[in-house]
């Protein structure tokens, strides 16, 4: 690992003593602390809990892009299946009585809402 600017010791320290951020971010700076201060990647997996090509990539990582690293990159996930135009179309439809929508009930269930919101799309 690159040896640490004061600023970044600092800022790690304050991380670790702090405890108050993300798990991610503390355990993170633990690794890198821990790397700082001799500790092999063996070492430091224990230490952590963590598995030791974990702690390679957060090492690697930090060279590469300094403190940035300590935020997590999450995936995007699943692509969101209605558009920006269905979803306004459901809420419109939910929050108007059904009565008014010639259905033979006063309240929406969600049963009842999505069956409709089929039938309307079969259309």
């Amino acid at each position: 690992m690159r040896r640490l600017t004061d600023q970044e010791g600092q800022k790690l320290q304050q991380i670790v003593r702090r405890g108050s951020t993300s798990s991610v971010r503390y355990r993170r700076a633990m690794m890198l602390l821990a790397s700082a201060g001799g500790n092999r990647v063996p070492v430091i997996a224990q230490l952590v809990q963590a598995d030791e090509d974990t702690v390679r990539d957060v090492i690697h990582r930090f060279n590469e892009m300094g403190l940035a690293c300590l935020d997590p990159r999450w995936a995007g996930g699943r692509p969101r299946l209605l558009s920006p135009d269905d979803e306004d179309f459901v809420v419109a439809t939910a929050t108007i009585r059904p009565t008014k929508l010639g259905q033979p009930f006063t309240r929406w269930s969600i049963r009842k809402l999505a069956a409709y919101l089929r039938k309307c799309t079969a259309v």
